[in-house]
């Protein structure tokens, strides 16, 4: 995910089928499965599993269009929080519904530029238009709470796209397992500590906007891997700040911190946008590549390029073409009152506030190292060789094998 900023509630993630479950927490929840009935509609084989970066899967829905009626509105949350609604969610749903054969009269993709009140005021006039399936990624909760309610009120399902609505009434959910993506930053932080030979691990643990339950719930996954090992005496956790999504604020935060614990030699940090500030500032004070493990999420460019040159110890990288493409198959099944293959409704995640387990498509974020860039993010066309291999990085690709 290249998301930077996440204001919605997201509750913990009960992962079934393809997804293992997050351990060590004593808020998680039992592993469940979603056992979705029906499927023998076309299309029946689709399922997380079978979604490609050409998109040939979307193919095999062309019997469910067909048989669909209305309209399918997307509503995006901004172009803020995160350069991936334009770069890659609206591209990625427009091929993922053209290649299932929806036509582009019966596609409606839209972004609210971070108003509520454009949000749900475009979710009103797509219905009036003629949209007969929602998919929301809610800038907060109580936009998207109200455009479920109105939704509702109008016999038009939503699928929750990406954030989860606590107290909603989404008829699906599609994300990734969030728990998933802070158990690899956990993983990523451990497994660079021993590569790069830190001594007596002392770090400090950032964590995304308090307010954001995607947060907690990377949180609760890279906690489960660091906790073991802080109460082994292995490893220390100097400073934990209060956390953010504004990257000149987390950089701020990390200042204090380590200017508070100057024996500090690692920060885990959930996302690279946060953690590019933190490395600069680290490189000011002359730390050399390989000294000083620092984490990150969304495999952007500057995270890519503190990879290969050994400042960040790697990635979580979501592929958003599979998201896309999972999101657009259901809103198709929901467009053709048909219910979805067991595949694609691979677990459920519970919504605490209406104490539901939503039937969710779950997909598999990735680990990314130098070793695995060329054969993931630049593979998959999400950060272009020609973009991360430029002036003192080209010397880096050429090590890593990136062309």
């Amino acid at each position: 995910m290249r998301i930077t900023s996440r204001r919605a509630i997201v509750p913990l993630l009960m992962v079934g089928g393809l997804l293992a479950a997050a351990c060590g927490s004593s808020s998680s929840s039992s592993t469940t499965t979603t056992a979705a009935s029906g499927g023998s509609s076309g299309g029946a084989t689709v399922s997380v599993s079978t979604f490609t970066k050409d998109f040939t899967t979307m193919a095999d829905l062309k019997s469910v269009t067909a048989a669909g009626k209305g309209k399918v509105a997307v509503i995006l949350p901004d172009t803020v929080s995160s350069a991936r609604y334009t770069e890659f969610d609206a591209p990625y749903l427009t091929k993922a519904f053209a290649a299932a054969g929806l036509s582009t009269s019966d596609t409606i993709i839209q972004n609210a530029q971070g108003s509520d009140s454009t949000q749900l005021t475009d979710a009103q006039s797509d219905i009036t238009s003629g949209a007969t399936v929602l998919v929301v990624d809610p800038l907060d909760a109580g936009v998207g709470n109200s455009i479920e309610s109105y939704a509702k009120s109008h016999g038009v399902p939503v699928i929750d796209y990406d954030r989860l609505v606590l107290g909603g009434s989404r008829k699906y959910y599609v994300s990734f397992d969030n728990v998933k993506v802070g158990t690899l930053i956990g993983k990523g932080m451990v497994a660079c500590v021993a590569a790069w030979k830190v001594p007596s691990p002392k770090l400090a643990v950032m964590v995304g906007s308090p307010t954001d339950n995607n947060a907690t719930l990377f949180a609760q996954g890279y906690n489960a891997v660091l906790n073991p090992l802080i109460a082994a005496g292995t490893y220390k956790v100097l400073a934990r700040p209060a956390g953010t999504w504004d990257p000149p604020t987390a950089l701020t935060e990390f200042q204090q911190a380590y200017t508070a614990n100057p024996t500090m030699n690692g920060v885990l940090v959930p996302n690279d946008e946060n953690a590019a500030p933190i490395i600069s500032y680290l490189k000011t004070l002359n730390i050399p590549a390989k000294k000083f493990p620092v984490t990150g999420q969304d495999a952007t460019l500057i995270g890519i390029q503190n990879i290969i040159s050994g400042y960040q110890c790697g990635t979580a990288y979501k592929p958003i073409y599979l998201e896309a493409q999972a999101a657009a198959a259901l809103a198709l099944y929901l467009r053709a009152g048909k219910t979805p293959p067991a595949g694609l409704v691979n677990g459920t995640v519970k919504d605490t506030t209406a104490n539901v387990n939503v039937p969710s498509s779950l997909l598999i974020p990735e680990w990314v190292t130098p070793a695995t860039v060329e054969s993931t993010v630049v593979a998959d066309g999400f950060v272009p060789a020609s973009q991360i291999c430029t002036g003192a990085y080209a010397a880096d690709c050429t090590t890593y094998g990136i062309h």
